[in-house]
């Protein structure tokens, strides 16, 4: 059986170890994330998300423990820590404010650049991520300062497809758009997705987002990894989830208050797609037996 495509083993971070602003970000977190996932992570603010990303990526080296890519160890020899940073590509809120090239083209093509490939491997990548991001080719000699916010945001995460990654890591990528925006760069990754078959890693808020688009949900409390599954395995425990301060979808929460009223709903619904199809069944249930 092949190794997990990430896997952590008694990660723990603390910023500013010994000093009066000491603090615990992460705390003996162990996790394997199998190749092909799309994972949603979920928790409140502080709950250790954006340290977690980080440290998948090599950005931040573990106070304890190890994290491993295709069961390396990243941390085992610093010199190879720059062909873990290509296989795990991290885009962080608002990439935009990281584009500073003069054309689109050049922004998409400097992580593939610098990853010593050649010209027309290069050019090819710049295209298939342009497309993979709904961009067309009129765009690419455009400076990316004269485009839209959503459109800038396109460019960056095209950036980081254009290095091919096996993992994928989006932090809020919707973060400020409209909801025609983020509906737009959200099918776009999931396309991304279904057509690579790479890793994605998707930290959201919207839990309508996580149940909508992920196969597998990831839920961060105090440090520490609470619950980790499938949609079903952990929507369905909404009580804790609510415990910790995070809701359920709406739209479960809507068919869980029809079930206590005596419809006989399913109460695993988390999508709208799903709820069509539950109240298309009621009706044909309920016109069957008429």
């Amino acid at each position: 059986m092949s190794a997990p495509v990430i896997e952590t083993r008694g990660l723990g971070y603390v910023y500013n170890p010994g000093l009066p602003t000491e603090k615990v970000a992460l705390r003996d977190v162990n996790l394997q994330i199998e190749r092909g996932e799309f994972v949603g992570v979920i928790g409140q603010t502080g709950s250790g998300k954006s340290t977690l990303i980080q440290q998948l990526n090599g950005l931040l080296r573990p106070t304890s423990g190890q994290v491993l890519i295709d069961g390396e160890d990243i941390w085992q020899d610093k010199e190879q820590l720059r062909r873990f940073r290509f296989k795990v590509g991290l885009c962080f809120q608002y990439p935009e404010y990281q584009l500073f090239e003069e054309s689109v083209y050049k922004d998409i093509s400097f992580g593939p650049k610098n990853m010593g490939l050649s010209e027309g491997e290069v050019d090819a990548r710049v295209r298939d991520a342009a497309r993979f991001v709904g961009l067309g080719e009129e765009m690419l000699d455009k400076s990316p300062f004269e485009l839209s916010g959503g459109q800038k945001r396109r460019v960056a995460i095209a950036g980081v497809l254009a290095m091919d990654p096996e993992v994928l890591i989006l932090d809020e990528p919707t973060a400020g758009l409209d909801p025609r925006g983020r509906d737009m760069i959200l099918g776009q990754i999931k396309a991304y997705h279904a057509e690579k078959g790479n890793t994605v890693l998707l930290v959201s808020h919207s839990m309508e987002d996580v149940a909508k688009f992920a196969t597998k949900v990831l839920v961060l409390n105090d440090t520490g990894v609470l619950l980790y599954g499938t949609v079903d395995e952990v929507f369905s425990r909404a009580e804790e989830i609510r415990a910790i301060g995070l809701g359920i979808p709406q739209i479960t929460q809507v068919f869980r208050a029809l079930r206590q009223r005596g419809y006989p709903v399913s109460d695993t619904v988390y999508t709208v797609a799903q709820a069509k199809g539950e109240i298309l069944r009621l009706l044909a249930e309920r016109g069957a037996a008429r």
